[in-house]
Protein backbone atom coordinates (compact mmCIF):
# COMPACT_ATOMS: atom_id res chain seq x y z
CA UNK A 1 0.00 0.00 0.00
CA UNK A 2 1.37 3.38 -0.98
CA UNK A 3 1.32 6.23 1.51
CA UNK A 4 -1.76 8.43 1.17
CA UNK A 5 -1.20 12.10 0.40
CA UNK A 6 -3.59 14.66 1.90
CA UNK A 7 -5.27 15.31 -1.47
CA UNK A 8 -6.05 11.56 -1.82
CA UNK A 9 -7.80 11.31 1.55
CA UNK A 10 -10.97 13.35 0.96
CA UNK A 11 -12.97 12.09 -2.02
CA UNK A 12 -16.12 14.27 -1.97
CA UNK A 13 -18.54 16.01 0.40
CA UNK A 14 -21.76 14.31 1.47
CA UNK A 15 -24.80 16.51 0.77
CA UNK A 16 -27.85 15.17 2.60
CA UNK A 17 -30.46 16.78 4.85
CA UNK A 18 -28.76 15.43 7.95
CA UNK A 19 -25.30 16.64 6.90
CA UNK A 20 -26.70 20.09 5.98
CA UNK A 21 -28.31 20.38 9.43
CA UNK A 22 -24.95 19.59 11.05
CA UNK A 23 -23.29 22.55 9.33
CA UNK A 24 -24.95 24.92 11.81
CA UNK A 25 -22.83 23.24 14.51
CA UNK A 26 -19.70 23.32 12.27
CA UNK A 27 -19.92 19.60 11.50
CA UNK A 28 -19.03 18.67 7.90
CA UNK A 29 -19.41 15.23 6.33
CA UNK A 30 -17.05 13.82 3.68
CA UNK A 31 -16.58 10.55 1.85
CA UNK A 32 -12.98 9.57 2.49
CA UNK A 33 -10.55 6.91 1.37
CA UNK A 34 -11.29 3.64 3.26
CA UNK A 35 -7.58 3.33 4.10
CA UNK A 36 -7.37 6.76 5.80
CA UNK A 37 -7.26 7.09 9.56
CA UNK A 38 -8.55 9.95 11.74
CA UNK A 39 -5.19 11.70 11.94
CA UNK A 40 -4.82 11.73 8.15
CA UNK A 41 -8.38 13.05 7.75
CA UNK A 42 -7.74 15.87 10.23
CA UNK A 43 -4.49 16.82 8.47
CA UNK A 44 -6.16 16.75 5.02
CA UNK A 45 -9.04 19.03 6.07
CA UNK A 46 -6.68 21.55 7.67
CA UNK A 47 -4.43 21.63 4.58
CA UNK A 48 -7.19 21.71 1.95
CA UNK A 49 -9.40 24.34 3.60
CA UNK A 50 -7.43 27.36 4.78
CA UNK A 51 -8.41 28.62 8.25
CA UNK A 52 -10.18 25.40 9.28
CA UNK A 53 -9.09 23.91 12.59
CA UNK A 54 -10.40 20.44 13.37
CA UNK A 55 -11.54 19.66 16.91
CA UNK A 56 -12.78 16.10 16.40
CA UNK A 57 -13.18 13.45 13.68
CA UNK A 58 -15.74 10.62 13.74
CA UNK A 59 -15.59 7.89 11.10
CA UNK A 60 -18.15 5.40 9.81
CA UNK A 61 -17.20 2.29 7.82
CA UNK A 62 -19.85 0.87 5.50
CA UNK A 63 -19.36 -2.59 4.06
CA UNK A 64 -20.21 -3.16 0.41
CA UNK A 65 -23.71 -4.40 -0.39
CA UNK A 66 -24.25 -7.79 -1.96
CA UNK A 67 -25.51 -7.48 -5.55
CA UNK A 68 -26.64 -10.23 -7.90
CA UNK A 69 -26.93 -10.40 -11.64
CA UNK A 70 -28.45 -13.76 -12.42
CA UNK A 71 -26.36 -16.39 -10.71
CA UNK A 72 -23.32 -14.15 -10.40
CA UNK A 73 -22.90 -12.67 -6.93
CA UNK A 74 -20.61 -9.79 -6.01
CA UNK A 75 -20.23 -6.86 -3.68
CA UNK A 76 -20.19 -3.10 -4.24
CA UNK A 77 -17.17 -1.17 -3.01
CA UNK A 78 -16.86 -0.48 0.72
CA UNK A 79 -17.01 3.18 1.75
CA UNK A 80 -15.95 5.33 4.66
CA UNK A 81 -17.54 8.58 5.84
CA UNK A 82 -15.95 11.13 8.15
CA UNK A 83 -17.83 13.70 10.22
CA UNK A 84 -15.42 16.54 10.97
CA UNK A 85 -16.15 18.91 13.89
CA UNK A 86 -14.41 22.29 13.58
CA UNK A 87 -13.41 24.49 16.52
CA UNK A 88 -15.45 27.59 17.39
CA UNK A 89 -12.77 30.05 16.21
CA UNK A 90 -12.08 28.37 12.85
CA UNK A 91 -13.45 29.56 9.51
CA UNK A 92 -16.32 27.79 7.78
CA UNK A 93 -15.51 25.55 4.82
CA UNK A 94 -16.16 27.51 1.62
CA UNK A 95 -17.48 24.74 -0.66
CA UNK A 96 -20.68 24.56 1.37
CA UNK A 97 -21.44 28.32 1.32
CA UNK A 98 -23.54 28.41 -1.86
CA UNK A 99 -25.84 25.56 -0.80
Amino acid sequence: MAALQYYDVILKPVLTEKSMAGMAEKKYTFLVNPEANKTQIKEAVEKMFEGAKVAKVNTINAAGKMKRRGMTVGFTAKTKKAIVQLTEDSKDIEIFQGL
